[in-house]
């Protein structure tokens, strides 16, 4: 999709698959919109392609009202890259710009502020700074749509630094006062019903077919006593769990959703999962519902894994039976690692009965206890720091230690090669364990387990082809 012609052809067929791949502007009327804009397909000499909705706002064009462009699903290639520009963009998506500026960002990136300023803008489109105040029109927009909280509130939240940023933003990207914006949400005024024990209403956008029953059956099979729990008859489910975020902590939901066939015939190009957000400090909003993309990985680009995977024949009848099958990620680093480590005699014991009591154990005495326990969630994970101090020695306590005092990196923009480099030299944490980790707290699309024959014909789909055998039963998987 990188030839304009090309492009043109998704926009006049309303191809959603595309959507957050590339955005086009009209400029006749000064709107950029997704490729499946529901819209009249304008001419094609009054259309400009944008790889951002940051791009296209810095451009002049204000989003569109129908399709909501700037909810669109996050591109699954820069998700998934592993340069600068790929681990740049993830980290700006964790809400590091707002709470540590460009300068954070390029320090944790290794690079000068300069060369990441040059990288991004030249892929694109767009710099740290813009793509960052492009997320916080969409949290502006979330908020406003979706709670009552106070317009002033609201800003901060945001990420903006003032209430005159804040309103010159939401003016310019959507056209509207946010006193306006507000009043034209969904169902009206009426809609604004958030509150602290309902939490903030979100629609997690994905690509493609999502197969939810393999990712909730995974994670209620993995749930952390305290910490996670899932709920209700299969096809119906809803997984919570507590979240430890920047300024705060979070009770998440998030429920299983299935749709059947589009009326018709055919398939249907993307849908999303509904969640909904309890905040102790609604600052943590665009951070927290980020992590719970990474966990449910919903970025992913299900046409090009099933693409390549459905050549093998190995494969091919599995990805036939299961089309957009994902491969869970983590929202905390440390809880991969434990899940191979704590209670299961490592990676190849993952399934050792009284696992899950074991990492309640762990929880219950190192993490830190919710100021009301909701339901049985009680705790939030525990912290790295935490876990270091209280088992000094073995893997666990190694592993702890160089996460916590910056050793070992695995944020979003962590460098996936030398993550393993650091894993490698801890003791105890052996290629399965390295593994784990690398595939689900680095989020690599390209990880196999050690034992497991993957063909080259499986690049740089691996961590999915290993999904699609576990899904399906294959032995030693």
């Amino acid at each position: 999709m990188r030839d304009e012609d090309s492009r043109y052809e998704a926009v006049r067929s309303r191809d959603g698959r595309f959507d957050g791949a590339f955005f086009f502007g009209v400029c006749t009327t000064g709107i950029y919109c997704r490729p499946s804009c529901p819209a009249v397909t304008p001419k094609r000499h009054n259309v400009r392609f944008f790889p951002t909705a940051a791009a296209a706002q810095g451009s002049g064009f204000r989003a569109c009202r129908r399709c909501r462009p700037d909810a669109a699903p996050g591109s699954a290639e820069w998700n998934v890259r592993a340069d600068v520009v790929g681990r740049a963009v993830r980290l700006i998506a964790d809400g590091v710009v707002d709470r540590e500026g460009v300068a954070g960002l390029a320090a944790r990136l290794g690079y000068s502020a300069r060369h990441v300023q040059r990288q991004l803008t030249a892929e694109l489109g767009a710099g740290p700074v813009a793509l960052a105040r492009a997320q916080r029109a969409h949290t502006a927009r979330t908020l406003l749509q979706t709670t009552d909280l106070p317009v002033t509130e609201i800003a901060f939240a945001s990420g903006f630094a003032s209430v005159r940023q804040f309103n010159d933003t939401v003016r310019e990207v959507y056209a509207a006062t946010p006193t306006a914006l507000r009043a034209a949400a969904p169902g009206g005024r009426e809609a604004c019903r958030a509150t602290p024990d309902t939490g903030i209403p979100l629609r997690l956008a994905h690509r493609g077919p999502y197969q939810a029953a393999a990712v909730f059956d995974q994670l209620a099979r993995e749930a952390v006593p305290g910490v996670e729990e899932v709920t209700g008859p299969p096809g119906n489910r809803t997984y919570r769990r507590t979240l430890r975020l920047p300024y705060g902590t979070a009770i998440a939901a998030v429920r299983e959703r299935t749709r059947g066939p589009r009326a018709g015939g055919g398939t249907r190009p993307g849908g999303w999962l509904d969640a909904r957000l309890r905040l102790t400090d609604p600052r943590d909003l665009t951070t927290a519902a980020q992590r719970l993309r990474r966990l449910f990985d919903l970025d992913a680009d299900p046409y090009a894994v099933d693409e390549r995977l459905g050549t093998d024949p190995r494969l091919a009848p599995l990805v036939a039976a299961r089309p957009g099958l994902r491969s869970p990620g983590a929202v905390d680093p440390l809880e991969p690692a434990v899940r191979a480590l704590v209670g299961t005699g490592g990676a190849a014991g993952a399934r050792a009965p009284g696992r899950n009591e074991a990492w309640g154990r762990l929880v219950r005495r190192y993490g830190k206890a919710l100021d009301a326990p909701c339901g049985s969630l009680t705790h939030v994970f525990p912290e790295a720091a935490v876990l270091a101090e209280a088992e000094p020695g073995g893997p666990l306590g190694a592993f702890a230690a160089a996460l916590a005092d910056g050793t070992l990196g695995l944020d979003p923009g962590a460098d996936r090669d030398d993550a393993e480099e650091v894993l490698r030299t801890l003791p105890g944490l052996g290629p399965a364990v390295v593994a784990v980790v690398r595939a689900r707290a680095l989020g690599d699309p390209d990880v196999a387990p050690p034992g497991v024959r993957a063909p080259d014909s499986w690049r740089p789909w691996r961590s999915y082809a290993v999904q699609h055998l576990r899904v399906a039963g294959e032995p030693g998987h």
